[in-house]
């Protein structure tokens, strides 16, 4: 007997509200979408009266007009009975759809530790960034926690936490204490074959990023954050090509760094670690022609790392596409913030997937950034490795001097005796502005010292030359502004003499972490001119007696006093909110009670 046409649409559109049920219960609906569901709902309960109709009535024209309303008669009620028990079966099967997916995984063997214990990402989007629609989900549960890992004690892990001063918010996995527990493959661990253990924050982070879990990672310049978040990223690259989730076409992997330098470097690292998985990356920047980086684009890269003006110019010529763009890295995010990027950072991300996976670290925490993490995060887990204000790293003696302007040229000339007597060995000059910089490299030429300056007065070309040369060791000295004060990763620094002090303390702490990086030692000595950084004796005092270095009496003479903060759009009259907090409901009694 053939089926009534009522009955066979109503079949239909339950399928099709079936999947949009199961599409709104991953977050993943959007306006459009919820209105298609209503409408949908209400011709599947027109089409199920209209097939009641059919099925209570005669014989049909379907039926061919052979059957009489007597054969039928019996038949009738055993057929509604089957239909509603079907009915009641799919909405059994509607109901399990519409759990959240944690519960779901949670008795099935074969499935994600992570899943099952708890640990999956939590369902949902980000506030800023395009609804997925109709598009594939995501696959972003890729760690299973070993069993050495899940059977370290709590006492172990707290104790592990402690040394390392290590805080974690939001999320109850363990540490891995080799890299080898992320379960990632040797092809994916190709940039780690030369260190014996994870870093602090690779550590903590990698299987909170592996299982998928947006993150805030606050830490100090020279933690090893870069892998922290690339071997992940290469790891749910790899995840989405093998579910057909990416095309293999656009870029999947986003990370947005405040300066060339800083871009380059990230670039350079991922790079390397995506080499044996067949994963290339893209950097984008400003002060080079667009040409080879269009061309680049072209040829196709699983991970663009860019600088957000060049990135933007690159977007609005239809040269890079974001559509495909789930996993994204926002690093030295406080910096971004200073130099004024977050429109720009905000409509970048405006042309992602709103259901990716959003990796943010910063130096610092401050309300900007908490504001920032709430709109681009969700759900975010936040790991801090220190403090989350205002601190150097411990592995830099510092030595602050205070002296006279004038004096200046002549004790840095009776430095670099003590500290580079070898004239091989690589030191960091920092001073402030670009006319600083030619004149301070001219002067120790003329008295002998090989030194190269970079500055925002050369070109990207000449920059990138210089720090080649000190890379190689072919001039083993640098004179910089702060354009390299984030993003040269160069292990074998063992100084940094600032030779004027910068216009903010943030900007002195990631001066001074040039050097003593990927656990080593180093030096910092700081010339301080009371008349010029008198404003800033206070914040700096606290960062030594916080790093439990020597504070000299003549610093102290200027006060410990710290300087409020002030808004760049209101000044010092402005009150410093937490945006990342939710309201509070407040209800006031009724005056008849």
């Amino acid at each position: 007997m053939a089926i009534p046409l009522a009955q066979e649409e109503h079949k239909e559109l339950r399928k099709q509200i079936k999947k949009l049920k199961k599409s709104a219960s991953l977050g993943q609906l959007d306006e459009a979408g919820t209105q298609e569901l209503k409408a949908l709902k209400k011709r599947a309960k027109a089409a199920k009266a209209a097939s009641q109709a059919t099925s209570g009535g005669g014989g049909s024209a379907s039926d061919g007009g052979e059957a009489t309303a007597e054969q039928q008669a019996p038949q009738a009620g055993g057929k509604q009975k089957k239909r509603k028990q079907k009915e009641e079966a799919a909405a059994e099967a509607e109901e399990q759809e519409q759990q959240p997916a944690a519960k779901k995984a949670k008795g099935k063997k074969g499935k994600a530790a992570a899943a099952g214990s708890g640990h999956a990402a939590p369902q949902g989007m980000a506030a800023v960034g395009e609804p997925p629609g109709t598009r594939k989900p995501l696959v972003k549960a890729l760690y299973e926690e070993s069993a050495d890992v899940a059977a370290m004690p709590a006492d172990q892990v707290k104790q592990w936490r402690k040394e390392r001063k290590t805080k974690v918010e939001g999320c109850e996995l363990h540490p891995i204490t080799a890299f080898a527990q992320s379960g990632l493959s040797a092809q994916e661990l190709h940039a780690t074959r030369n260190f014996q253990q994870p870093s602090p924050i690779q550590a903590q982070c990698l299987p909170i990023a592996l299982s998928g879990r947006d993150l805030v990672g606050i830490a100090a310049t020279g933690s090893g954050k870069t892998l922290a978040f690339g071997l992940p990223a290469i790891r749910h690259i790899r995840a989405q090509r093998e579910a057909g989730v990416a095309s293999g076409k656009k870029p999947v992997a986003l990370v947005i760094a405040p300066t060339r330098e800083l871009a380059l470097q990230i670039g350079a690292v991922l790079e390397e670690a995506g080499s044996q998985c067949g994963i290339s990356t893209v950097c984008v920047y400003g002060g080079v022609p667009k040409r080879d980086q269009v061309q680049a684009l072209r040829k196709g890269a699983a991970i663009v790392v860019a600088t957000p003006g060049r990135l933007e110019d690159l977007m609005n010529d239809g040269a890079c596409k974001l559509d495909e763009i789930s996993f994204l890295v926002l690093d030295e995010a406080d910096r971004m913030l200073d130099l004024g990027f977050e429109p720009h950072i905000r409509a970048i991300a405006g042309k992602t997937r709103a259901d990716r996976q959003t990796l943010m670290f910063s130096a610092t925490w401050p309300t900007t950034v908490r504001k920032l993490a709430a709109d681009f995060l969700c759900h975010p887990v936040k790991v801090t490795i220190g403090s989350q204000d205002l601190a150097a790293s411990h592995s830099v003696t510092q030595v602050v001097e205070v002296i006279e302007d004038r004096a200046r040229d002549g004790r840095l000339h009776d430095l670099l005796q003590r500290y580079h007597s070898s004239r091989t060995n690589r030191v960091i000059i920092f001073v402030l502005y670009k006319k600083e910089a030619v004149r301070v490299e001219q002067t120790l030429q003329r008295k002998g010292w090989k030194a190269v300056a970079i500055h925002g007065d050369i070109s990207q070309a000449q920059r990138t030359a210089a720090v080649d040369k000190f890379k190689s060791g072919q001039v083993p000295l640098l004179v910089a502004t702060d354009v390299a004060a984030r993003g040269l990763d160069i292990p074998d620094v063992e100084v940094v003499l600032n030779y004027s002090f910068p216009l903010t303390t943030e900007d002195y702490v990631h001066r001074i972490g040039r050097t003593g990086r990927a656990g080593k030692t180093g030096t910092a000595h700081t010339f301080f001119v009371g008349a010029n950084d008198k404003p800033r004796a206070g914040e700096l005092i606290n960062v030594l007696r916080e790093a439990k270095q020597e504070v000299p009496e003549e610093l102290l003479k200027f006060g410990t006093t710290v300087k409020k903060k002030e808004s760049k759009l209101y000044g010092a009259h402005f009150k410093e909110c937490d945006f990342s907090q939710k309201a509070t409901k407040i209800s006031f009694d009724s005056d008849d009670e």
